[in-house]
């Protein structure tokens, strides 16, 4: 009887020690799962502020030049009849001549968001800058040919104005209430994909770049095509405009550091870039 009390003693003494070392685990799951719920679902805000990003293609005349050839044979039957200048063999034409031709369009694509539901748009400046046509095309489908009305070099920022009401503005948040660590999400047109959206956490909030102004960094997947494109908190507001990602010596993407203008910094002069006034810094 001894002997089978110790069994009994040793079994629920393992079964103790196997309670005990097992809690620490069952507390990490119960952690891990309600890590899990935390994190954000962004399905609900792309739907939300889907609409008031936009694709934008701008349009660049330029000259293409091509072989003419010498005079037209009208020409030539003229001057045979009537002043005796020979007519060249094949052999003998002139070289020919290079002419301008018709202009061709060369085809550029950014991003944008709309600012006002009155068809005030906003993108960088470098997207736009020495278009001769800008093209705004809505998550509709609908298209429409836009007006620059002011940009900015300095914050490479630009306002475009399309001929439509009722659209869908964005909402404007604070960069003095983001915190390094948070969750952001662009929606944009890399490589032209239209509506494409990307998401992350922000890495810093006063990046200095050399450049004029400090940006928000980002983890955010940022291409060529981001560019203008809006940086939305996790409540949907507009914090940033996404200027640019981090590119190698060979000039490519790296992933996991992108850039983005900071609202804040431009808020105070949208109105002067709405009315097609001069920015003072």
């Amino acid at each position: 009887m001894f002997s089978h009390l110790n069994a009994r003693n040793g079994l629920g003494s393992l079964l103790l020690a196997a309670c005990v070392w097992l809690a620490p685990v069952g507390g990490l799951v119960s952690v891990a799962q309600a890590q899990n719920r935390t994190l954000p679902d962004f399905t609900d805000l792309v739907e939300e502020v889907g609409p008031s990003v936009v694709n934008i293609r701008t349009l660049e005349k330029v000259q293409r030049s091509s072989e003419s050839d010498g005079p037209d044979e009208e020409m030539q039957e003229l001057l045979r009849r009537f002043f005796g200048v020979p007519v060249p063999s094949p052999r003998q034409q002139p070289r020919r001549q290079q002419r301008p031709q018709p202009e061709e369009q060369q085809r550029g694509i950014g991003s944008g968001f709309i600012l006002t539901p009155d068809g005030y748009i906003m993108t960088n400046a470098h997207v736009v800058e020495g278009a001769d046509q800008v093209l705004v095309t809505l998550t509709d489908k609908r298209e429409f040919k836009a007006k620059i009305v002011g940009a900015d070099k300095r914050t490479d920022v630009a306002v475009v104005k399309i001929d439509a009401s009722g659209l869908p503005a964005v909402r404007i948040g604070d960069v003095g209430r983001l915190r390094a660590g948070q969750w952001v999400m662009a929606i944009g047109s890399p490589f032209g994909l239209d509506n494409t959206v990307t998401a992350g956490i922000v890495s810093a909030k006063q990046r200095d770049t050399g450049d004029y102004l400090p940006f928000i960094q980002t983890d955010v997947a940022i291409n060529p095509g981001n560019s203008g494109g809006p940086l939305f908190n996790i409540k949907g507001e507009l914090i940033g405009i996404n200027g640019r990602g981090s590119f190698d010596k060979r000039g490519r993407v790296n992933s996991g550091v992108g850039y983005a203008i900071t609202i804040n910094q431009i808020r105070n002069f949208m109105g002067h870039l709405k009315a097609g006034l001069q920015v003072d810094h």
